[in-house]
């Protein structure tokens, strides 16, 4: 379901970017368009998920440059049945994550100095679990195959003015201004589509890998606060892979939305109390009595996050 799921989108994408060729240059960037869209689908495939880190200046970690994100990942990956995904870690005060990669063979979960140093044990824990989620429920090829192209739409519409005077595009001067402003829109109603629905599902099956809802709770409503004051300047400057991270990392998004990447917070946190039971999150939860070995026990740190 997942790889039908995959290709629906890619094929979406792709009649959006050529559609947005056709009109930008007639049917010469149709035919453009196609032979890029084409590459980008197999790049896309295979390269997106190192194209995303590098456009957030992820670092690799192992269990000696990190040991404690390292071992928790492992645990929960280990809970979760599945492969344990690459460690990044990106270097920005903002506390946030994401995941990608196009399967769980093939997987990389990013997490920011913020987030770390912001953030209790248990709470990291869940954002993590959260992470490996998108991994388990294969949420990250599509995630990270819509940013791809969602940047690369909203590149092309840009272009859109130099193409102004082309005899094979009878919409003129409107019609090129109505590319500039609908194709990003286009893209951004796809991204939205897409995230919205899965972080619900994320969250649910996150707290489950975790084993205590709560966690991931506490840590949704510390990373919302603190994302909408503090400034994260790679994504800022690659917008369109705001709806990989678990909090929308822009600032612009403070209600549920028409146009939001994510659901509202409120709303996720209150799903999250309704699972553990009706409970209120506490800042430092206490860790479930059934878990496996080497899971963070407390709230404090034993050693260096970075």
């Amino acid at each position: 379901m997942g790889y039908t799921r995959t290709a629906i989108l890619m094929a979406a994408m792709t009649a959006l970017f050529m559609g947005v060729g056709l009109l930008i240059a007639g049917e010469s960037g149709l035919i453009i368009a196609l032979v890029v869209a084409g590459g980008m689908n197999l790049y896309a495939l295979y390269n997106s998920d190192k194209a995303v880190l590098r456009m957030h200046n992820a670092r690799e970690v192992d269990e000696r440059s990190a040991p404690d994100l390292w071992r928790m990942v492992r645990d929960l990956a280990r809970n979760a049945e599945m492969p344990m995904p690459k460690v990044f870690i990106i270097d920005t005060p903002q506390p946030n994550a994401f995941a990608t990669g196009r399967n769980p063979e093939n997987a990389a979960v990013a997490a920011t100095t913020g987030l770390l140093q912001s953030l209790s044990r248990e709470e990291i824990a869940g954002v993590m679990a959260h992470e490996l989620a998108h991994i388990r429920n294969r949420d990250t090829l599509i995630m990270t195959i819509t940013a791809t192209f969602a940047g690369a739409i909203s590149m092309l519409a840009n272009f859109a003015l130099f193409f102004g005077g082309s005899r094979d595009r009878p919409m003129g001067l409107a019609g090129t201004l109505a590319v500039m402003i609908l194709a990003p829109l286009a893209a951004a109603l796809v991204q939205m589509a897409i995230s919205r629905s899965r972080e619900y599902e994320a969250d649910r099956v996150g707290a489950e890998i975790c084993r205590q809802p709560l966690w991931l709770a506490s840590a949704l409503g510390k990373i919302d606060a603190m994302a909408q004051r503090i400034d994260n300047n790679s994504a800022e400057r690659n917008p369109a892979t705001a709806h990989m991270f678990i909090i929308n990392p822009l600032h612009a998004h403070a209600h549920d939305k028409l146009f939001s990447t994510h659901p509202n917070t409120a709303n996720r946190i209150a799903a999250l109390r309704q699972l553990a039971g009706g409970a209120r999150p506490r800042v430092q939860p206490s860790p479930a009595p059934e878990r496996t070995s080497g899971f963070p026990r407390s709230g404090r740190r034993t050693g260096p996050w970075t």
